[in-house]
């Protein structure tokens, strides 16, 4: 049995290689190239038009393109999938690769737009990548587990049919830690996914195989899950947009997981995108695809134009943020400070304003667990510690205290969040809260072992969405000396940064609003990443 496993994974290994192209593997740089994402401008692979395509940002525009006819699906999945293999060579990302079903699905769509004249929906012809729990029929979803190897679906993820529903063309797999219950990227099937900024360092977890494909550009627009800040730190670790809304907005039926059937605490799909537009894309497709009828949890909400006008928030004018500079347990890493410092100068410049100077969210107060990362101790064997994991309740009414406890925060939070209307000189009360997602920025592998920035919200059930700020500076981002510390943790996570050991790392922030408001969030988020736009053109004026 000792030796199984191990047979099972060099087979699964093969057959993932032998689904490559071979006419799109590259020279791969030393391992010593840090940062990889040039090399698919540099390695000769693509042609001029597939990086125009390639590097379009914009979801919009790359669907406004498809559904003209100018860009056929074809030729922008084949631009996308010889990126993702290009992607996967440099930072291992991806799992399932499916290369001829995708370009057939896409020439369906070419074929029917031709001869229609009209798209199949509103993301036709957009391939959009899938983290591997949501499985496709015919297809492993190992998640992870050599045990689920050979494991093939017999059906598709309900949010997978909405998709092919809406137009899209699901194209490649991407990697998760076991169990998904880690906040890096790491396996025994498919081994450890790397950031592309910067190698040395973590893409997150548990959608870390998202993160990185998406922030090569090797996708669009992906969809990861989030039960405690999974969408979140990938999504920031790698200079991305991601959005974790509140459950059920995204039916999860038929998607893998792991502890199924804890409900304390619920894991939301949600998707990561290398623009805004993407995440908004997604999920107002999904919401006017009508999902309750396919999902009995999921939410029966379809878009709400007047939410995403910002009408109960001012019509977007003099918007009011409470900002987190910490949350009273860990101190964030300069970088993480400079963010916070750059949305708020770009806020007040752009006409808005914060409630306080130190406004805080008592997240000392949840008793949620931290998740934790785990240290990989002996990679060749597989052997890792697990520090995530906490103690299960000894009965079912200890159970039941965890989830009064649960329902008496989210009463305590929303009486808070309503108390601040005496703060903000709007009346109204906050509009939404801008946080880290992280004490820092992505950190070395085995590393990431504090998710209490993200976990508070999935135990309050807020949506938050991801946006890029900045990146390291080893300049602008000095260590700034501290004597003082909250405990140990808090010092320990202060001893770790050092500005050469975080080079290039994206730095971004999280913008949190009220349960089920997902179409605010993403616009309010909007208007932070306008004002942040903006304040960074005056900058390079000068």
């Amino acid at each position: 049995m000792a030796t199984a496993w191990r047979e099972l994974v060099r087979d699964k290994r093969a057959r993932q290689v032998e689904s490559i192209p071979k006419e799109w593997l590259i020279d791969c740089p030393a391992e010593a190239v840090l940062d990889v994402t040039k090399i698919p401008k540099q390695c000769g692979l693509f042609t001029a038009k597939e990086l125009e395509i390639t590097g379009t940002t914009d979801a919009a525009l790359l669907l406004s393109k498809l559904a003209s006819g100018e860009w056929s699906s074809v030729e922008v999945t084949t631009a996308f999938y010889k990126r993702a293999i290009v992607a996967h060579q440099l930072v291992n990302c991806l799992t399932e690769i499916f290369v001829e079903r995708a370009l057939a699905r896409a020439a369906e769509l070419d074929a029917h737009l031709k001869s229609t004249g009209k798209v199949v929906g509103p993301l036709h012809g957009l391939p959009i990548s899938l983290k591997d729990q949501l499985p496709l029929k015919g297809l492993e979803t190992t998640m992870g587990y050599v045990s689920w190897i050979g494991k093939f679906a017999e059906r598709n993820a309900v949010v997978v049919d909405i998709l092919y529903d809406l137009g899209a063309v699901p194209f490649v797999r991407t990697n998760v830690p076991q169990t998904l219950m880690w906040a890096e990227t790491y396996n025994n099937v498919f081994g450890r996914t790397l950031n592309p900024h910067n190698r040395s360092l973590t893409s997150g977890g548990s959608s870390g195989g998202e993160g990185a494909l998406v922030g090569m550009r090797g996708s669009p627009l992906g969809i990861g899950s989030d039960i405690g800040g999974s969408i979140r730190i990938p999504s920031v670790f790698n200079g991305l947009y991601g959005l974790r809304p509140s459950y059920g907005r995204v039916p999860y039926a038929h998607a893998v997981n792991s502890m199924e059937g804890q409900d304390s605490i619920l894991s939301v799909l949600g998707p990561l995108s290398s623009s805004l537009s993407g995440v908004k894309i997604f999920m107002k497709s999904i919401a006017e695809n009508r999902p309750w009828l396919r999902d009995p949890l999921a939410r029966r909400k379809k878009w709400d134009d007047e939410e995403y006008a910002l009408v109960e928030h001012g019509g977007g004018k003099n918007l009011c943020f409470g900002i987190i500079w910490n949350d009273g347990q860990v101190v964030p890493h300069p970088p993480v400070i400079r963010a916070l410092e750059m949305t708020k100068a770009a806020l007040i410049a752009a006409g808005h304003k914060g409630a306080a100077d130190d406004y805080r969210a008592v997240t000392s107060s949840t008793g949620e667990p931290i998740i934790n990362s785990m240290e990989i101790v002996d990679e060749e064997n597989g052997v890792v510690k697990n520090t995530f994991l906490p103690p299960m309740p000894a009965s079912a009414y200890h159970l039941w205290q965890f989830q009064k406890e649960r329902r008496d925060l989210r009463q305590e939070y929303l009486e808070y969040w309503n108390s601040t209307v005496e703060q903000t000189g709007t009346g109204r009360p906050v509009d939404a809260i801008i946080a880290p997602c992280a004490p820092y920025t992505a950190v070395p592998h085995g590393k990431n072992n504090n998710a209490a920035y993200t976990a508070v919200w999935n135990a309050l059930d807020y949506p938050a969405c991801v946006f890029p700020v900045t990146r390291v500076d080893p300049v602008l981002d000095a260590p700034r000396p501290r004597h003082d510390f909250i405990d140990d943790t808090d010092k320990a996570i202060h001893e770790l940064y050092k500005p050469e050991t975080f080079v290039n790392a994206p730095v971004g922030l999280q913008l949190v609003g009220r349960c089920q408001e997902e179409e605010a969030v993403i616009a309010m988020t909007e208007v932070v990443d306008a004002a942040l736009k903006e304040a960074k053109a005056k900058i390079a004026k000068l």
